[in-house]
């Protein structure tokens, strides 16, 4: 079987210097594919720069909240739906949805989330399912058909593991890929007025992502880069 790789960036939307990061490591890297923030502040221009390079696929990031890790526990930054609540969830995915495809003037091409919460909430995965399944599309970590993998460089206790999104890690990472599709899920961008825990770590991802022997492995390994628009069912 060929070996088929998605390459998407998460968080498209969150910031200009996150969306320019994203579009560069599209451009000159192997980003192949993007999930979109439709509720954050910088969604207008990343909508604008998704037109202008309309082979870069397009789903939605669905964000109903981020929390992060203060002494040892989880603390919301922010949460639009309260865990456990299946009504508004359900009502705030159609609500991005129908965001999404006013900015962009279609449907998204795949479904994932912010902080992966559609894989550790029951509600959250349910409403997900139900839209991929009406959208006919996929689902990150729910598809058959894709095994997905995290690029991420840090630990679970938010220390910086640089190592791990640098160009050896995907040369490996590359190199070694099952027959059948893949996603990688990556984080590259600027870090310019970007409020987060995760930020130098997307500039490594950006240079990462546009490196020379990152780009040659895929051709060497005959890698096929794709994008989740080519899966749409």
């Amino acid at each position: 079987m060929e070996r088929l790789l998605i390459v998407n960036a998460d968080d498209f939307g969150l910031t200009e210097g996150v969306n320019r990061g994203i579009v560069d490591a599209h451009a000159g890297g192997i980003v192949t594919s993007a999930s979109l923030m439709v509720r954050a502040r910088g969604a207008e221009h990343a909508a604008e720069l998704a037109r202008q390079n309309p082979r870069l696929g397009l789903g939605l990031h669905f964000d109903i909240g981020e929390w992060v890790r203060r002494d040892g526990t989880w603390r919301a930054r922010y949460e639009y739906v309260t865990e456990g609540d299946a009504t508004s969830t359900e009502a705030e995915l159609g609500a991005q949805i129908a965001r999404f495809e006013e900015l962009i003037g279609k449907p998204p091409d795949h479904l994932d989330s912010h902080q992966h919460v559609h894989l550790s909430r029951p509600e959250v995965a349910a409403a997900v399912r139900r839209a991929s399944e009406a959208l006919g599309i996929g689902v990150r970590g729910l598809d058959p058909r894709v095994s997905y993998r995290g690029m991420y460089g840090q630990d679970e206790a938010g220390r910086s593991v640089s190592d791990a999104i640098g160009p050896s890690a995907y040369v490996d990472a590359i190199r070694s890929l099952p027959a059948g599709v893949t996603e990688f899920g990556c984080h590259p961008g600027y870090t310019e007025d970007l409020d987060s825990d995760y930020r130098l770590e997307r500039e490594i991802e950006v240079r990462t992502l546009c490196d020379a022997a990152v780009r040659a492995i895929t051709v060497e390994s005959g890698v096929r880069l794709i994008s989740w628009a080519d899966l749409v069912q």
